[in-house]
């Protein structure tokens, strides 16, 4: 960073912070709580609904156009999220891990898009919104399912194994699944969407800098390394954004599984 700041005037070069990128101002002055994050939220909730309604309100025997293209995204999570986990109950809560998978991708796809340019799964409020909707419904349906007393018995004493060992793995069990999972959950959508966010800022930045706003001849090869990043990590970044949604909506699939049917 110190070099690219030497190629440009001195003092007016500086990288996004997280507080320029993540912290913006409201919409509507005075209310505090409507912001782009979530302007963006809303309108990929709209966009989601609006296509599936457009795809199945009217479903036909021979797929065509939009319902041809969400049909294969409904096979795609039935069979790589659904079945692996769910089994025979995989039908059931398809309509779920459909509308998350399709929610969290566009979420993501939203920071590619032009003009909009924000991801929303980078403010953290988001993904914990999900992770914790996934991990109340775990908890029910476990203690539906298993009783209370069985549903912690299973998750802590799986069976099998010298009972001197549940003293060292209980306490593990109980703190992976009741407190590391559903933090990971969140965390792990947020943190790959905030890093990408701050990436491809920061490499289009250098571009438009180095090329647009001052350009120098010393300046000019950084900027063109700018631009060649940016077109690169958006390829990567819409790879990793699909990533993130399948697994997601993977884990969320695992966790109601395990409520459901525990190992025994």
């Amino acid at each position: 960073m110190s070099a690219l700041t030497v190629l440009a005037p001195p003092g007016e070069f500086g990288a996004p912070t997280p507080d320029e990128l993540f912290n913006l101002p409201p919409i509507i002055a005075g209310v505090e709580w409507f912001t782009k994050p979530v302007l963006v939220a809303l309108l990929s909730s709209v966009l989601v609904i609006g296509v599936c309604w457009a795809a199945f309100a009217s479903p036909k025997l021979v797929p065509r156009g939009v319902q041809n293209v969400v049909e294969l995204g409904y096979m795609f999570v039935r069979d790589q999220v659904a079945r692996p986990f769910l089994g025979k109950d995989a039908d059931r809560w398809m309509g779920l891990l459909v509308s998350i998978f399709f929610l969290v991708l566009v979420w993501n796809v939203m920071g590619v898009i032009p003009v909009i340019q924000f991801p929303v799964a980078s403010h953290i409020a988001f993904p914990i919104v999900l992770a914790v909707t996934i991990y109340i419904l775990k908890i029910y349906l476990g203690i539906k399912h298993q009783g209370g007393l069985g549903y912690f018995k299973n998750m802590m004493f799986p069976p099998g194994l010298p009972k001197p060992i549940y003293f060292l793995l209980a306490p593990i069990e109980f703190l992976s699944n009741m407190i590391i999972a559903p933090f990971t959950h969140a965390v792990r959508l947020f943190a790959n969407m905030f890093a990408g966010h701050m990436l491809l800022a920061f490499f289009s930045m250098v571009g438009f800098w180095f090329l647009f706003e001052k350009l120098t001849p010393l300046g000019a090869p950084i900027g063109i390394v700018g631009v060649v990043m940016t077109i690169l990590l958006t390829g990567l970044e819409m790879f990793i954004q699909y990533l993130q949604a399948f697994l997601f909506a993977m884990l969320a699939a695992m966790y109601i599984g395990g409520s459901l049917h525990p190992d025994h």
